[in-house]
């Protein structure tokens, strides 16, 4: 089964960007909260709210649709190759958390045949609608779409094999819940993957705000509550980290804290 992914309009987005805005001097935040402090001072592509050291960024919204399936992308993120790198197996049940239209889902799908399933996450509607259309265009039947919150995949517990993130969790609102939630739906044994552009390479063509460095994806992920250890980072990406947490067989984590 394949697909065209057909470009309509390029947008110039927060994360399609060739240059950088330039980021304003961080002060002293202004509000601090539990998890997340606040900032007057910030750069501009993000929302001014740090986590572990790390400002968010802006999401992209519905219309940035036609850029998450311009022509262009699978030159440039391989993407084909990346979900090869994953060595799904028939029948295993994944969730594409921030599924956007499907690009990502679609080819996952294929390789988990015949009763394998992708649990499509998305927190606008308009994106999971856009997912059906397609769905439905190239007769794919093993894709769920799911209407998540800002703190919440609705994922049931321990029913993910594995779940993905591309390209999406630099703008998670509320990443301390997210990744609590996520790791509740994993199974015992499954894995957890960050597809993040490299912030240690400079000449990846994206805003600053927009990339993740491997050290600062490993400092958020593996806090002990939430029961994730590293397994590998696989470099096969012009551009992206891919890296890959596994969630523990016995749930040891401590309580989560405030």
């Amino acid at each position: 089964m394949r697909f065209v992914l057909v470009l309509t309009t390029v947008f110039s987005l927060c994360c399609s960007g060739f240059a950088d805005e330039p980021a304003a001097k961080q002060e002293q935040p202004t509000r601090k909260m539990s998890r997340y402090e606040l900032r007057r001072e910030h750069d501009p592509n993000g929302i001014g709210k740090f986590y572990m050291g790390r400002e968010i960024a802006h999401v992209m919204g519905f219309a940035g649709a036609d850029w998450l399936e311009r022509s262009s992308r699978e030159e440039e993120e391989r993407l084909t190759l990346m979900v090869r790198s994953l060595q799904l197996r028939p029948g295993n049940v994944v969730a594409d958390i921030g599924a956007g239209s499907g690009v990502i889902s679609m080819l996952l799908a294929e390789q988990i045949l015949p009763d394998g399933k992708v649990m499509a996450v998305d927190v606008q509607q308009e994106m999971l609608d856009r997912l059906e259309i397609y769905c439905k265009q190239y007769d794919i039947k093993n894709v769920e779409p799911i209407l998540g919150t800002q703190k919440r995949s609705c994922l049931k517990p321990a029913s993910v094999d594995l779940a993905i993130m591309v390209d999406v969790y630099h703008e998670f609102e509320f990443p301390w819940e997210m990744l609590q939630d996520i790791s509740a739906a994993l199974k015992p044994g499954g894995r957890l993957v960050f597809v993040e552009y490299r912030k240690e390479d400079p000449d990846v063509p994206i805003k600053e705000v927009h990339k993740m460095s491997q050290a600062q994806v490993r400092k958020e992920a593996e806090q002990p509550e939430l029961g994730l250890t590293w397994s590998e980072t696989i470099h096969i990406l012009p551009r992206q980290h891919v890296i890959v947490f596994r969630k523990s067989d016995a749930d040891t984590r401590p309580q989560p804290t405030p």
